[in-house]
């Protein structure tokens, strides 16, 4: 039988339905990819415990912390892209920066090391204590061999970025900076290839959920909007933001997106009203745990055995929290959580964690 010519109801939308799946399958692999991430697709979970808790809709938890690349987390799947990039490129050595307890350059460290690729990190403190210490994502970092500038002043790291790689680039190196603005889709559309992953796995399990919670600001929300849109899955993305930002992140979100839509070919575009991101969740500013984020890291851990981090995930968690208790969710609609890892973090912030667990 020619599905696209049966007439029982349902047969044509999940004939689309597929189609759509496979054309995105497609265009994904089109993209050259360097294998980092051991597990695909990544588990979709229930927490039957913490939704009794709570009192609110089932919760399930998609396991983007067990990607398996040095200890997991939503970066390794970008790397396959941008990475393979450098690669083709014939870079030899990555230069790039974030904060120090930075799960991607966590994350970028380990997959230097499995490629042979030379890594220098510019990295700014966020508290004083990341001058002093060595723990967390910073030690990994170090273990796997990344060449590591922490910085007195966080104000000058792009400066600085810029500096190592123009001092490289005179002694001859062959030099990759990633997620530059040509190439940050890259990052996003490993996320659309998340959004194939839920879907499926949704279907597999037979619910319907109603909304996707997940930390994220950029390439990650980006990507996961684009999917779910370009799949016309009714899945509505709310996305907690870890920093400060207005109305323009939203804009740079959908060009991101369309960026990505454009580079595999698909037939979507997107506009900055297509991201729910809030950022009342973000306490007194990037990097500083909050008092409902690390409640909700302590509920997750003791009602799950599940670890989130302190300044990413468990600031979503609380925000997911608020939502049910506030009654803004169906009680009989699935909710889904995206769980981008981060919690090698935690032992950075030891001090915070144990607070909660004295108090």
């Amino acid at each position: 039988m020619n599905p696209d010519n049966d007439t029982r109801p349902g047969v044509a939308d999940v004939s689309v339905a597929h189609a759509r799946e496979a054309k995105l399958e497609a265009a994904l692999a089109s993209l050259p990819r360097v294998p980092l991430v051991s597990v695909k697709p990544t588990p979709l979970e229930p927490l039957p415990r913490l939704s009794e808790l709570l009192g609110g809709p089932p919760l399930y938890v998609k396991r983007d912390d067990l990607t398996g690349l040095a200890f997991g987390g939503n970066k390794t799947r970008m790397l396959e892209f941008s990475l393979a990039h450098a690669r083709d490129q014939g870079a030899e050595v990555i230069v790039t920066g974030a904060a120090v307890q930075s799960n991607y350059c966590r994350q970028i460290s380990a997959a230097c090391a499995r490629l042979g690729l030379e890594l220098h990190l510019i990295l700014r403190p966020v508290r004083p204590i990341d001058r002093e210490e060595v723990q967390g994502n910073h030690l990994l970092m170090r273990m796997f061999g990344a060449k590591v500038t922490v910085l007195e002043d966080p104000n000058v790291q792009k400066r600085e970025i810029a500096a190592r790689i123009d001092e490289l680039r005179s002694q001859g190196r062959r030099v990759y900076q990633p997620r530059l603005v040509d190439i940050d889709d890259l990052d996003a559309l490993a996320y659309a290839e998340v959004a194939l992953e839920i879907v499926r796995q949704c279907r597999e399990l037979s619910i319907e959920p109603s909304h996707l919670y997940a930390c994220a600001l950029d390439t990650t929300q980006s990507g996961v909007v684009l999917g779910l849109a370009y799949l016309a899955s009714p899945i509505h993305v709310r996305c907690f933001s870890p920093s400060p930002g207005g109305p323009e992140r939203s804009v740079e979100m959908a060009r991101i997106a369309n960026q990505g839509a454009e580079r595999i070919g698909l037939d979507i575009r997107m506009s900055a009203v297509d991201f729910d991101n809030d950022k009342s969740f973000v306490g007194d500013r990037y990097g500083i745990p909050t008092a409902a984020g690390l409640e909700a890291l302590a509920t997750v851990a003791r009602s799950e055995g599940l670890l989130l981090d302190p300044v990413y995930t468990s600031k979503a968690m609380a925000g997911l929290f608020a939502d049910i208790r506030n009654g803004g969710l169906d009680p009989d609609r699935p909710v889904l959580f995206l769980h981008t890892g981060g919690s090698p973090a935690l032992f950075g912030y030891a001090s915070d964690v144990v607070d909660v667990d004295e108090s």
